[in-house]
């Protein structure tokens, strides 16, 4: 899925860029849309993130576009090349990295590992083992070259696998979900070298999936939410924030008792909620009209026999927004 450097003649042109495109998976049984008629369009030189809850159709669209997947309907560029008609070119200007993925073989030391890649990606042999040691020197692994990868701690192997993201220099880069179970530190790095990488090229592109949303916060130039096949919202992270300004954002933290989400989001007034459980109690953020709904939020708790041990009100995240305009949490399945 990666190659030599292939460098744009035209930076005026979309990195990627989808038209209408469907996705439709069909058995005896059942039709289910993954994606239903998808326009995006992804500038040069930006880092694009692709946020949704579990199902919505973000990695049914990341396949398509790493041409892992066709389409049903509707057309897919990538750096000016159709995702179906110029797969094999394609695939030597893009690259993959998915958060804990387990590619090659564990018997492997780290330089051989990256070395067999680069091989499979046709690189010329001299400059593959110059890069190779650029970027293991860069990403804190030279003293690592020589371990077997089954050593390698999660944070080690995640940037092994960036190293052979980056070694062929692609003019798209994927990321799925890159710093998932990463400690801070090991999570910190990654998101560093990316954004190191980029700035050396002002047209490298990244798209990026994550359910880290202060990730995607800071990260991104512009997201897009997906949910259920479809493109709900898109643009920069701070004007998604601003679409929820004029709600009163109130974090709840009750002890553990009875069910509450679906009681609350029913209270009128309440534009979205959802919980989620930390250090045994459960933590509810509310979007509410005005501070009026507030009492009508307590006199429910209160009736549901939760006791509060804290609460506060803050300023919008993208979360918040995104919790909008799904209806739900990213991790929260759908009802």
């Amino acid at each position: 899925m990666a190659g030599a450097h292939h460098p744009s003649s035209d930076t005026s042109r979309p990195a990627v860029e989808t038209r209408q495109l469907t996705r439709v998976y069909k058995t005896r049984r059942d039709v289910t849309t993954a994606l239903e008629n998808v326009d995006l369009k992804v500038g040069q030189g930006e880092l694009f993130g692709v946020l949704g809850p579990n199902g919505a159709g973000k990695t049914t669209l990341i396949k398509i576009l790493v041409t892992l997947l066709l389409p049903t309907s509707g057309v897919a560029l990538v750096d000016g090349l159709d995702v179906v008609r110029d797969f094999k070119r394609l695939r030597s200007r893009i690259s993959m990295v998915s958060g804990g993925e387990q590619a090659g073989y564990g018997i492997l030391k780290v330089r051989e590992q990256l070395w067999m890649f680069s091989q499979f990606y046709g690189m010329d042999s001299k400059a593959a083992r110059r890069r190779i040691d650029e970027l293991l020197e860069r990403l804190g692994l030279a003293e690592a070259a020589n371990k077997q990868i089954t050593s390698l701690s999660s944070g080690m192997r995640q940037k092994m696998n960036l190293i052979r993201g980056l070694m062929t220099d692609p003019r798209v880069l994927f990321l799925d979900e890159p710093t998932v179970a990463l400690d801070v530190g090991a999570a910190r790095d990654v998101r560093s070298e990316v954004q190191r990488w980029m700035r050396e090229d002002p047209t490298r592109t990244v798209i990026l999936t994550t359910h880290y949303m202060q990730e995607a916060d800071e990260l991104c130039d512009r997201v897009a939410i997906v949910n259920r096949g479809r493109i709900v919202a898109e643009g920069a992270p701070r004007a998604l924030k601003e679409s929820v300004d004029e709600d009163v954002i109130v974090d709840l933290q009750l002890e553990p008792g009875t069910p509450l989400l679906e009681v609350l989001r029913a209270i009128e007034g309440v534009g979205a909620a959802s919980v989620r459980e930390e250090d045994g109690v459960d933590r509810f953020s509310l979007l509410l009209a005005d501070d009026a709904i507030l009492p009508r939020v307590m006199t429910t708790v209160e009736s549901a026999g939760r006791r509060v041990s804290g609460l506060v009100r803050r300023q919008p995240t993208l979360e918040d927004a995104f919790v909008k305009l799904v209806g739900r949490s990213m991790t929260e399945e759908e009802a």
